[in-house]
């Protein structure tokens, strides 16, 4: 099914997928598939989830929409719970990713503007991503995606991901760098997992200069990580951190939560949004916060993590096409020596979805709510396939 009304920047897509539960979907011929790509790292607790289908139900009966010019009773109490469970002091909210990062960047700006700063620079990665209005899209990594849209904004400096000295020497050169912004992971660069202490590195950095630390915790929030948040592995607390994708569970909804000098910028009129934090959006957000901690899916995503690294290792051990296979939580990636974007739709005949990033790193986002059987499942057949795929190209 195609229609010509829709703009083509998605590219032919060939699955129409019509029904979800659990975590499964279903074509419209009826053939079903397990979902090891979850949205893309938003549907956490598989698709129609019981406590976010009635929570949806019961909001849309009651009140779906009246501004921020009024007060929210599910904002509030949605922003309440995320101050309390990461450690911030106050959140914007917003509808996607890229939007709570454009926030971060405004705030970083407003600092840098009280400062002084004519313009005031953000330190970036190589590999980053980090969406595609203007400002995301010049902060993100990929000179590919950005070619067609200059001039883009000015004010990013970029280094090497994984690598604070890069930074230190920026800082030498640089009078009016006021922020870091990155990933703890970097999801569409390839599932990159820097060392075990690099943020904590980053945040004696920022400390020692005066910086913001800002996450973007898009893609590894929500539970993904091991961790409500992936900060959280490493005892710190950013400056700002954004997070969306599973936030709503696939209702869109995008949060950026300041602490410290940081919560102060924005005032009155600053910033705002239209549906950001509207009533619908911010009651998935509870449900999903509140499954998250009942159901011990953070923990449970923790375990499963280390299982399918550990399948995946087992199964692909000797494969010499095969770089590096890495994660954190459900957050997985099998780096080839070669492009692999076929495997998508190998993967796919087998009933399976997955997703090829970075040209050559299967990348793996399945539901927090996944089973044993389940993630048995996704090792054998990325397994096998990736072996059959790689003797076949050889």
């Amino acid at each position: 099914m195609a229609t010509p009304a829709l703009m083509q920047n998605y590219g032919n897509r060939t699955l129409t997928l019509v029904k979800g539960e659990g975590n499964y979907v279903w074509d419209d011929t009826g053939r079903r598939y397990l979902d090891a790509l979850s949205g893309i790292a938003v549907c956490g607790l598989g698709h129609c989830h019981p406590a976010v289908t009635q929570a949806l139900h019961d909001q849309a009966r009651t009140l779906l929409h009246v501004s921020n010019l009024y007060n929210i009773p599910a904002q509030e109490q949605l922003a309440d719970r995320l101050v309390d469970l990461s450690g911030m002091d106050n959140v914007f909210f917003s509808n996607s990713g890229a939007e709570a990062n454009e926030a971060a960047i405004k705030l970083a700006r407003r600092l840098g503007n009280e400062r002084g700063h004519a313009v005031p620079k953000i330190v970036v990665m190589e590999g980053a991503f980090h969406g595609r209005t203007l400002a995301t899209l010049t902060a993100t990594g990929n000179e590919k995606i950005q070619q067609g849209f200059a001039p883009l904004p000015e004010g990013f400096l970029r280094v090497p991901y994984n690598d604070v000295a890069a930074i230190e020497k920026l800082a030498i050169e640089h009078d009016d760098i006021v922020a870091v912004l990155v990933e703890p992971v970097q999801g569409e660069g390839g599932i990159n997992v820097p060392a075990p202490d690099y943020l904590n590195r980053l945040r004696d950095l920022c400390d020692r200069r005066d910086w913001l630390l800002m996450l973007d915790e898009i893609q590894t929030a929500n539970g993904r990580s091991g961790k409500l948040f992936a900060y959280q592995h490493n005892d710190i607390l950013p400056d700002v951190v954004t997070t969306a994708k599973g936030l709503g569970n696939g209702v869109p909804i995008g949060a950026c939560l300041a602490r410290g000098k940081a919560a102060e910028l924005f005032t009155a009129g600053s910033h705002g949004s239209t549906f950001g934090g509207n009533p619908l959006a911010c009651r998935a957000g509870l449900a999903v916060l509140e499954t998250l901690e009942g159901e011990w899916l953070i923990e449970r995503a923790d375990k499963l993590g280390a299982q399918l690294l550990e399948q995946l290792r087992q199964q692909l051990a000797g494969c010499d096409a095969v770089r590096e296979i890495r994660g954190l939580g459900l957050l997985v990636g099998i780096e080839l020596d070669r492009p692999c974007a076929e495997l998508v739709e190998l993967a796919r005949a087998e009933g399976l979805l997955i997703n090829v990033t970075a040209g050559n790193v299967v990348r793996l986002l399945p539901p927090l709510t996944l089973t044993d059987a389940e993630c048995g499942q996704i090792a054998n057949t990325v397994g096998t396939l990736i072996k059959a795929f790689t003797r076949r190209a050889a």
